[in-house]
């Protein structure tokens, strides 16, 4: 019995080796070494990779603060019932989140940070830095680096042809919307819920050359403006577009167009290695709460900050709007129906509401988004580590509902 069970043992170690020195050769040991030591994403990942600075405006005004906070903290009552709490704090330490701003009408009604988390503190986007990306596509076309978005991403890569020449079908605009057809990988390990060592979510968040990945690796799997597959790689490929229309990094760019301009702190911006220097623009955007809420501020005041057109109105309603020319069909089921339902377009998501009126929204995993309610003048900013007791977008849009 006990030969039997060390044949079993070195037969799956053997196995687990022989997988690891694949992954290698594929992806290389530092993607092997960063999936083993870091495994799932969280909030701190920041401080496992290499960062850009970006430097904040000199100056910059600051909102006035008339705290509503009994009032902000009872619209949260169903979500505490439902998740079996008895108070708003109980759940905010249960449901990790780190920190909660309602802004209206260019006033802090409520600002509050838990869980060690304090306004000083850096915050990482997840995914809402998909949002920034479509901001500085935004300020390129009004800067004149990128002509259109209609163009075709091998207007900017053109290697991408020597591999495939549907590539040219691709335009920026399919990036935007999700709508490229790129392959990407979404496989779990068999009888389980954890990704497997080949998902493109890993691959790409873990590799030490995305650059790379994207001009060598990346194929496509469909018919361009077809389908809807949320990916990674759409919005690294907006940022090596970026990159190569302004020759700036995305980093220096955002400093530039955004940051030096109206925001309160520095921020940063992971990158995938010293070697390649390139930012994971889908996701490693790294910022205080408040600078959060002054984006939110500037898209819902259609690019204008005090006066400034930071960035066209044009961009800010056509990237945040739902453009209701792309058939619901090619959209998962829960995106809802005729009356109530979710949109996507251009790295923001959106609500539909049955009285006709919309809400749009950064949104990042692990419970960070950035809700604006036009009809309601109103920005709210929630982040978290965790989605156990928190679905994020669904639970805002239900306190956006009830808020007056």
């Amino acid at each position: 019995m006990r030969k039997k069970l060390k044949i079993i043992f070195l037969t799956m170690l053997s196995s687990v080796l022989f997988i690891l020195i694949l992954l290698s050769i594929q992806y290389t040991p530092t993607y092997v070494y960063r999936l083993i030591r870091m495994n799932v994403a969280d909030v701190y990942d920041y401080k496992n990779f290499q960062n850009h600075r970006i430097q904040g405006a000199e100056h910059t005004n600051t909102f006035i603060s008339k705290p509503k906070e009994k009032y902000i903290e009872s619209l949260f009552e169903e979500l505490v019932t439902k998740t079996g709490f008895n108070s708003f704090k109980d759940w905010t330490i249960e449901s990790q989140t780190t920190a909660l701003i309602v802004i209206k009408k260019d006033t802090i009604i409520y600002e509050k940070y838990f869980n060690g988390f304090n306004r000083d503190s850096y915050f990482h986007s997840q995914s809402m830095a998909k949002s920034f990306i479509s901001f500085l596509i935004g300020t390129a076309i009004d800067d004149g680096f990128i002509k259109s978005v209609n163009e075709p991403i091998t207007n900017y890569i053109p290697e991408l042809l020597e591999r495939d020449s549907n590539f040219e079908k691709i335009t920026i605009e399919h990036l935007l919307e999700m709508r490229s057809g790129l392959e990407y990988n979404t496989s779990h390990i068999p009888f389980t819920n954890i990704y497997s060592p080949w998902h493109d979510e890993a691959v790409g968040y873990y590799h030490p050359n995305v650059r790379k990945l994207l001009l060598e690796n990346i194929d496509i799997s469909s018919e361009p403006g077809k389908d809807f597959q949320y990916s990674n790689y759409n919005t690294s490929y907006l940022g090596l577009i970026l990159e190569r229309a302004t020759n700036f990094s995305v980093s220096n760019y955002l400093e530039q167009k955004l940051w030096s301009k109206i925001m309160e702190y520095n921020a940063l911006f992971s990158i995938d290695s010293k070697e390649s220097n390139f930012e994971y623009m889908p996701s490693r955007l790294i910022a205080r709460a408040i600078d959060y809420a002054r984006f939110g501020q500037l898209m819902l005041n259609e690019g204008n900050w005090n006066g400034n057109q930071i960035v066209s109105k044009n961009w800010t309603l056509k990237s945040t709007r739902e453009n209701k020319s792309i058939p619901r069909d090619i959209y998962p089921k829960w995106f809802g129906g005729s009356d109530k339902r979710i949109y996507y377009n251009y790295q923001w998501w959106g609500h539909v509401n049955k009285d006709g009126t919309y809400h749009f929204y950064a949104n990042g995993n692990l419970g960070q988004n950035i809700y604006i309610i036009p009809e309601k003048e109103t920005v709210i900013v929630h982040l978290g580590n965790s989605l156990q007791y928190y679905s994020s977008d669904f639970d805002l849009w239900n306190v956006a509902l009830q808020l007056n």
